[in-house]
């Protein structure tokens, strides 16, 4: 199991790129490395993403940032009520010769911001997350490809609740990641409102474009696996669940539903980019443990009791990874 010399030498290359990118996002983005990383690591992967936080934690502007260094095309969809699935596929005219003629929506760019996804009813939730899964669409009995390297990154409010239509548990498996983003620091804050108030403008760098991307997410799915990693990821998930054999006791105590095997192929593949970006040819157990909490975190429901004592989700999560 060795990964051939083509490969280790695309293998340190990506790890440069990864480093000039991190450096390039920090110009606009202060703190938030964790996400940063995350959001990269499942764009490698070829994932999508669901960023949950309070509004003013910079969400938009993160995506944003990411899709001009990746020199990718970018469109942000604010999910409103009254927003129908042609508003986003695209729709059928007439053209003067009177025949039709698609007019494509704005789901064909590279990186799409679906904002506030929670606020659109299921209609079009599900004609997004059908593009996500098949990365095409349908309109009028026609298939459509979209561009790729197709990326979707999601946004929630986790405080206002009222008139939103959550996303069902088959809808958000499949989102790769579940990101928390929290508010910054004392430090950063400071730096943000400093950055932020000021007549400054920031030039961002275009690191690497679509092509090397594809290239760079093919290179991923090369990178060799022991039996011993993929035993571990499959027991990881298989311990969620609180009717397997394999289950933790706290499972059993907290947990009404665990994850499916979605999990256990995200956590293959998102150990082999997060090993890629440390300039590690293989991924070991650590590289699960990095990017578990945000795999598990939104496959795992929490039952009456956990709720009633307060358990939270991340300690569930942490003592499943001790």
């Amino acid at each position: 199991m060795s990964t051939n010399n083509s490969d280790v030498e695309a293998i340190n290359e990506l790890v440069r790129t990864y480093d000039s990118l991190r450096k390039e996002i920090g110009k606009v983005i202060i703190g938030q490395d964790e996400v940063v990383r995350d959001v990269l690591i499942s764009i490698f992967s070829q994932g999508h993403c669901l960023l949950v936080g309070v509004p003013g934690l910079a969400k938009t502007l993160l995506v944003n940032t990411i899709s001009n260094v990746l020199g990718l095309t970018y469109n942000r969809i604010q999910f409103t009520p009254d927003l129908m699935p042609s508003d986003i596929i695209g729709t059928e005219i007439l053209d003067e010769s009177r025949h039709f003629k698609f007019i494509k929506g704005p789901l064909f760019a590279n990186i799409i911001l679906a904002d506030e996804i929670n606020r659109t009813p299921p209609k079009t939730q599900s004609a997004l997350l059908e593009a996500m899964q098949e990365r095409a669409v349908t309109a009028a009995g026609k298939r459509y490809e979209l561009d790729q390297p197709f990326f979707v990154l999601a946004t929630q409010n986790p405080i206002e609740q009222e008139g939103t239509y959550p996303l069902p548990e088959a809808q958000l498996d499949r989102f790769m990641f579940n990101v928390l983003l929290d508010y910054p620091s004392h430090e950063e804050e400071i730096q943000v409102v400093k950055n932020t108030t000021s007549g400054q403008t920031t030039s961002l760098n275009e690191i690497i474009g679509a092509k090397e991307i594809i290239a760079n997410q093919e290179l991923v799915r090369r990178i060799p696996v022991t039996d011993n990693l993929l035993n571990y990821c499959v027991g990881l998930s298989a311990s969620t669940r609180p009717a397997d054999i394999k289950a933790h006791s706290i499972v059993k105590e907290y947990i009404s539903w665990g994850a499916g095997p979605r999990a256990s192929q995200f956590l293959v593949l998102g150990a082999k980019t997060h090993a890629a970006f440390q300039g590690k040819y293989s991924p070991d157990i650590e590289d699960v443990k990095a990017v578990a909490p945000a795999i598990l975190r939104h496959r795992i429901v929490k039952n009456y009791k956990a709720e009633a004592e307060g358990i939270s989700m991340e300690d569930i999560i942490l003592e499943l990874l001790k």
